[in-house]
């Protein structure tokens, strides 16, 4: 049995990111889910100068240890204007100065999902070229467009073709693990 971390990119309370990694993690079996709400882990914004006069915060070194232990990550990453939130790009920036190599091996399911028939694709995209600089082994991916019209929190995915591809690409990604 592998361990996967879940996360979204948001640190929102109310995010639809959270909402898709949760009915995400909901569908595997047989491995162990580890679902992280990053509203509850804030990061000062980057910058060396913070790093030298206060060094890293104990949530991040305790972020990078689960990802290390970690088999595999399932991250929804949201939108803000066609590119990821500061919040997740400062995220990853706190990480890579930790280790430059933090998702070392690592079999992510990259997913978004935004208000829009997008589905958050443009942030997407900035995501899935960016990961394997920090050593990320493979990438599935999927996009739920219009949020609000193809999600009920109860039912999960309820446009069977994109349940449908959503499956495909959790079943492709739990193949990889």
């Amino acid at each position: 049995m592998s361990k996967i971390l879940a996360l979204s990119g948001s640190n929102s309370t109310t995010s639809i990111n959270l909402k898709l990694v949760k009915h995400t993690a909901a569908l595997v079996t047989n491995h162990t889910v580890q679902v992280l709400n990053m509203a509850n882990l804030p990061f000062p914004m980057y910058s060396e100068d913070y790093e030298k006069e206060n060094g890293f915060s104990n949530s991040l070194i305790e972020i990078k240890r689960d990802i290390k232990s970690a088999t595999a990550l399932i991250i929804s990453v949201n939108e803000h204007n066609s590119n990821p939130s500061a919040y997740f790009k400062n995220f990853l920036d706190w990480l890579s100065r930790l280790d430059k190599n933090f998702l070392d091996g690592k079999k992510i399911l990259l997913m978004s999902t935004s208000p829009g028939g997008r589905g958050g694709i443009g942030a997407h995209e900035v995501i899935k070229n960016l990961l394997p600089r920090f050593g990320a082994a493979a990438i599935t991916s999927f996009s739920l467009p219009s949020f609000y019209d193809n999600f009920d929190e109860e039912k999960g995915i309820t446009d069977t073709v994109l349940a449908e591809a959503h499956k495909k690409a959790l079943t492709d990604f739990l193949a990889e693990i």
